[in-house]
């Protein structure tokens, strides 16, 4: 039996993208070179876990569905290089107190059982749009930075903390000083919470000003994007440059268009945790392509 064939009967999902820096393989790195001393790597997307949700015809294990992800991504085989949370790490609420309270809660006590202490964070408008992002400031740090891994360029935007949902100038004049720092055949991922690119806009599923960003990104030919908010997957592309957003962690929301009205979707109590989870992204510093590796939150876990 393949590696591939070992996920699927395992539940994972593999989801291969042509045409961009590749980062092949599967998070469980059955016979895969990735380790200590070389260039390939991968690291973990979560996104979504609003913790502190409670509403038990959604989701009947709030407070549970984090913590299994949390203990799957433990028990991949081999460690990932970093986990990163793509935004929404709280469930919003207008008591400052309270929001500062889950967000430590999610820091300290929940995130804080990862093995690997490499943790990237962004907001999403439920942390950050009452307070323009005060208080996920003061307990996450940055929400707008960049770094680079292995050759690989990270660009962390936040397009939440600004409650009209925009990036703004000083943002987009930021970024394009990092670009200039940059070769145009350089390595490039972009995470953030929101599609830069009109999903839905009615929806709210879209950046006021992603345009701007994506006009910036172009001239650049290996840049991907990861990013949360509509808690499932989509694979889109806006000419050369692939988005993908993540599996919530929390609930489940309809594809793009499929009902008149955004509503989140029932649990289903034949199919408990159907359509949570998270996501690896591997890296094979080679050969420039992506495989991006689904795992299902399972109920047995935990």
């Amino acid at each position: 039996m393949d590696r591939r064939e070992f996920l699927k009967m395992a539940g994972v999902s593999l989801v291969f993208v042509s045409g961009l820096p590749r980062l092949a393989g599967a998070a469980e790195k059955l016979g895969g070179k990735a380790g200590p001393g070389s260039h390939d790597f991968y690291f973990v997307q979560l996104s979504d876990p609003h913790w502190g949700f409670n509403n038990p015809k959604i989701n009947p294990d709030p407070t549970g569905t984090l913590p299994k992800a949390i203990e799957l991504v433990n028990n991949l085989s081999i460690k990932p290089d970093f986990v990163v949370f793509t935004g929404d790490l709280t469930q919003t609420t207008d008591d400052d107190k309270e929001r500062r309270k889950r967000m430590e809660e999610v820091k300290k006590t929940i995130v804080g059982q990862l093995k690997n202490k490499n943790i990237k964070y962004l907001p999403g408008e439920h942390d950050a749009a009452l307070d323009n992002g005060k208080a996920f400031h003061e307990i996450f740090g940055k929400s707008t930075y960049t770094f680079t891994h292995k050759g690989v360029h990270f660009i962390a935007l936040d397009n939440v903390s600004d409650p009209g949902g925009a990036l703004g100038d000083a943002q987009l004049q930021w970024l394009s000083q990092q670009l200039k720092k940059l070769k145009k055949d350089d390595r490039i991922v972009v995470l953030t919470h929101r599609p830069l690119f009109d999903l839905m806009p009615e929806w709210d599923w879209a950046t006021r000003d992603g345009a701007k960003a994506i006009d910036l990104l172009m001239p650049y030919t290996n840049v991907i994007v990861f990013y949360g908010h509509i808690h499932q997957e989509n694979h889109h592309n806006t000419d050369h440059i692939a988005h993908h957003s993540a599996h919530g962690l929390m609930w489940n929301l309809p594809a793009p268009g499929s009902v008149p009205k955004k509503v989140m979707i029932p649990w289903d109590e034949a199919a408990p945790y159907k359509g949570l989870g998270f996501r690896s992204v591997e890296a094979q510093y080679a050969k420039p392509d992506y495989v991006i590796t689904e795992y299902p939150i399972n109920k047995t876990s935990g």
